[in-house]
């Protein structure tokens, strides 16, 4: 059986399982809980000098860095890609996982990819882009640390919510917070969020009281949701005019 086979029938057998202006200030401490795991964002300018701490920071503009996020094994994450590189495929963001890795993208339904065993490329394709506000799941054979590198994206940032359709989508820069309140999605009466671990949790925007329900979705640093426009009848871009200092 080839590598490719191989992953395909892994990807089968896992898709049938159960499923306005801000700045970010220096010396900002990001110290966030993903997916019952510590979430780490460290960056640094690119003209610095010296060594970053091993504290999370943010310094200045220009800002490169990387994002950590911890996946336990054999478990269904939902992760996001928030640093700019390149291209943002996936071989050139995740180029080390483990053996047997799977990832699938969401589009009115999954595609799959798998790191295969023998090769140790992506399959069957790994040109598939995962850029930043955009999410997807993965599953670890083992317990690793997903490392992204890249740039902090500043200035207006649009990620642009179809009505109707269900996304995958994550905060295009590596802030947490309050998904209105904080990282200003402008929700409308009757959007829905969902978020994963271990299984869904879902939020709505009441229409009668305009507020989310049964509470307003903490997000974390790498963390990435499902989320269903269901409001005016056309699109929404979710704009973030985003500086770091």
């Amino acid at each position: 059986m080839s590598g490719r086979e191989r992953v395909q029938k892994k990807l089968r057998k896992s898709l049938t399982q159960k499923s306005g202006s801000e700045r970010f200030l220096a010396h900002t401490v990001t110290n966030t809980q993903t997916m019952r795991t510590k979430t780490l964002l460290i960056a640094a300018t690119v003209l610095a000098a010296g060594v970053a701490s091993t504290m999370a920071q943010v310094y200045s503009q220009n800002v490169v860095g990387y994002v950590n996020i911890p996946v336990p094994a054999n478990t269904k994450v939902l992760i996001a890609n928030q640093l700019n590189t390149t291209n943002n495929t996936i071989a050139s963001l995740l180029p080390n996982v483990a053996p047997n890795t799977q990832l699938f993208k969401f589009n009115n339904g999954y595609t799959g990819y798998g790191f295969d065993e023998i090769d140790l490329i992506w399959t069957p394709n790994g040109n598939a882009t995962l850029n930043p506000g955009e999410g997807c799941f993965l599953i670890s054979p083992s317990a690793t640390t997903l490392t992204f590198v890249g740039e902090v994206r500043q200035g207006s940032l649009t990620n642009t919510l179809p009505n109707g359709v269900k996304v995958l989508r994550s905060s295009i820069v590596p802030q947490a917070g309050l998904i209105s309140t904080t990282l200003g999605l402008p929700a409308e009466p009757n959007d829905q969020l969902f978020t994963f671990n271990n299984g869904f949790t879902g939020y709505g925007f009441d229409e009668i009281d305009l507020i989310w329900t049964p509470s307003e979705p903490n997000i974390s640093v790498g963390q990435a949701f499902f989320y269903t426009k269901s409001g005016s009848g056309v699109n929404t871009n979710w704009i973030r005019n985003f500086t770091v200092q």
